[in-house]
């Protein structure tokens, strides 16, 4: 299949869609700068592709989207962008969209390092569409996975230091079990936009096997087309999982 060309959704295998995508939104800013604008420019669009491709993954049958939205490096960021961040979370994370296309809202993160409003508004989001059962859209804010795994350890002491566990209690799935996103399946596909090629401490430990595709598009012209190639490249692939391709194969 070339994967230069426009690929419809036609062309796809609606019995192989990945049913946990994982995307790290790059390139707002540069796409900005590009054209002689503001970077919060460039965040104002990648928020309107957020609702795009989230309304494409769930009508081709994804279950688990999960988008990189703020890592814990992002402080790191002039204060002026960080607090227009902070506050499209308030104006632009909409019930309407999820209860349209009957998606639950759920988030990733440490939530309590976040701004009152924006804390107060994903909370509400993730109660208004709980019963939504389509497609779940998660949101990493305030994320990093270091920080998770850390944070997991810290979990595992406080538990074997109150005789809860034994030290060989603890395996891959007490780990898993103890992680932001013990309630889905890891991700099958990670895409990342914008041209960099690593995955900026996003999901370590849940992308141990995950299918990857980078690409140069910035984010906020990464639309439908864009998103049907990473699944078509996806498709193309064998996932082995430590194992030969004979044993894939034969079953």
């Amino acid at each position: 299949m070339d994967f230069e060309a426009k690929i419809d959704a036609s062309q796809l295998d609606r019995n192989n869609i990945p049913q946990s995508i994982a995307i790290i939104m790059d390139g707002n800013g540069r796409w900005a700068q590009e054209r002689g604008l503001p970077r919060s420019s460039g965040h104002l669009q990648g928020v309107d592709n957020v609702t795009r491709i989230t309304s494409e993954c769930a009508r081709l049958g994804v279950k688990y989207l999960t988008m990189y939205t703020f890592s814990t490096e992002n402080w790191n960021r002039p204060e002026a962008e960080v607090k227009m961040l902070m506050g499209l979370v308030v104006d632009k994370l909409e019930d309407e969209i999820f209860m349209k296309n009957d998606i639950r809202f759920r988030y990733i993160g440490d939530l309590e390092r976040l701004p009152a409003p924006a804390r107060q508004r994903i909370l509400d989001c993730m109660e208004n569409t709980k019963n939504n059962k389509r497609m779940t859209a998660i949101t990493a804010l305030n994320y990093s996975s270091r920080w998770e795994l850390t944070k997991a350890m810290r979990d595992a002491v406080r538990e074997a230091q109150a005789g809860h566990i034994k030290p060989e209690d603890i395996n891959e799935e007490y780990v898993s079990n103890h992680l932001e996103t013990n309630f889905m399946p890891d991700p099958d596909l990670l895409i990342r936009t914008g041209g960099e090629l690593r995955i900026s401490n996003y999901l370590l430990w849940q992308c141990a096997y995950s299918e990857f595709y980078f690409c140069d598009t910035f984010w906020p012209d990464f639309h439908e087309e864009d998103l049907h190639k990473a699944i078509a490249s996806y498709q193309q692939r064998q996932r082995r999982f430590g194992m030969t391709g004979e044993q894939v194969t034969k079953g």
